[in-house]
């Protein structure tokens, strides 16, 4: 059975505020009040509200849990336990986050106000945001866009500018050079990033998530015949989330903390959660595209779909983590000349494979 999100929470909150709340105010005579509280824009808006408010805690948690998945597969892979705070360590992070909650906000003297302000609020609320556009499975998901990938992908797109903005509105030549090496960068990966996209879509023929799925249901996961593709995208989206060893635009050991040098507190902490935030719908785009999604092998049906998907994902990220753990910072001529003069030219080979199979009616 389909779990539509947004009819489960519009009925609920129907009755919430027009079978009670309603009734009650229209018991005290508020006969106005009462109606305006039925209109469609109020339940429609509280509704909205209501379904951000569940993508922020979920967005929360799911980054919560990729950091300790972090901590803990780094430790083992360093020879050492990782974190031990808490229930294996579970603690730590909430420890964290209660230590950056309580620091203060300390706004650079000569910052330009607004532009500081906005660009960790354009980070967070396009990472959060794309949480929206990600299903988990046949019976779960917010929305079923025809041009979901697409909407996704543009989400992206949107952060190398916010990056930029906020190097540039602090006011320090470290938050500026890593702000211009942060765009350098992203856009230099998008390109063989959203290449790599663009065979799938060849194949499928569709820019829609559960088409994308179904089809590697029907057929084969795409991973099989565009591998190169696949090995590209993973690439690409580690260089596009700034993990190592793609992670010159926060290179501490050269620019302290690159663009984020002047944003401390809570913003420091959720510009930290929105990286993971990224890292999350990365595996999850690697999963959906190129590993089937929700399918799983018939001998396991008796595990849920959405439970697979998610190990899947945990399994991507689990290779983010192994690539950080293994290779060492790479510099910046050495990022752009892979992005590219390597990655660039794999992805039209297998743009032309993808074309290849489809004309030939393998796929």
């Amino acid at each position: 059975m389909i779990l539509d999100i947004w009819q489960l929470l519009g009925g609920l909150v129907h009755w919430l505020m027009v079978d009670i709340i309603g009734a009650i105010i229209g018991w005290l005579g508020f006969h106005s009040l009462q109606s305006w509280l039925g209109s469609s824009g109020v339940l429609n808006f509280v509704t909205i509200l209501i379904v951000a408010l569940i993508v922020f805690v979920v967005g929360m948690l799911v980054s919560i849990t990729l950091i300790w998945q972090e901590r803990k597969t780094l430790g083992r892979l360093m020879d050492r336990r990782g974190t031990q705070v808490g229930p294996i360590g579970l603690f730590q992070n909430f420890a964290d986050a209660f230590k950056v909650l309580v620091k203060e906000i300390i706004i650079p003297e000569a910052a330009d106000e607004l532009v500081y302000n906005a660009a960790p609020v354009i980070i967070i609320g396009t990472s959060l945001l794309m949480f929206v556009t990600i299903p988990y499975s046949t019976g779960f998901y917010v929305s079923n866009s025809e041009l979901g990938v697409l909407l996704t992908f543009a989400l992206f797109g949107v952060v190398p500018f916010a990056v930029l903005l906020g190097g540039w509105a602090s006011n320090n030549k470290y938050t500026l050079i890593g702000g211009m090496r942060a765009a350098a960068q992203i856009i230099s990966y998008e390109v063989p990033l959203l290449f790599s996209v663009v065979a799938v879509v060849i194949l499928t023929g569709s820019l829609n998530f559960f088409e994308i799925v179904q089809y590697q249901q029907d057929h084969i996961w795409l991973v099989v015949p565009l591998i190169i593709g696949f090995f590209t995208f993973l690439i690409s989206m580690i260089a596009e989330v700034e993990r190592v060893p793609f992670d010159l635009p926060e290179a501490e050991a050269e620019l302290v903390e690159g663009w984020g040098t002047e944003y401390g507190g809570m913003r420091f902490g959720l510009i930290m959660m929105s990286e993971y935030a990224r890292g999350f719908v990365g595996s999850a785009l690697a999963a959906l595209l190129f590993l089937g999604g929700w399918d799983m092998p018939g001998f396991l049906g008796f595990v849920p779909d959405g439970l697979w998907f998610l190990l899947k994902m945990f399994m991507v990220f689990g290779i983010f983590i192994w690539v950080r753990g293994a290779l060492p910072r790479v510099r910046t001529d050495q990022i752009l000349n892979l992005g590219w003069k390597r990655l660039l030219p794999l992805t039209v080979v297998n743009i032309a494979i993808a074309i290849a199979l489809k004309t030939m009616g393998w796929f």
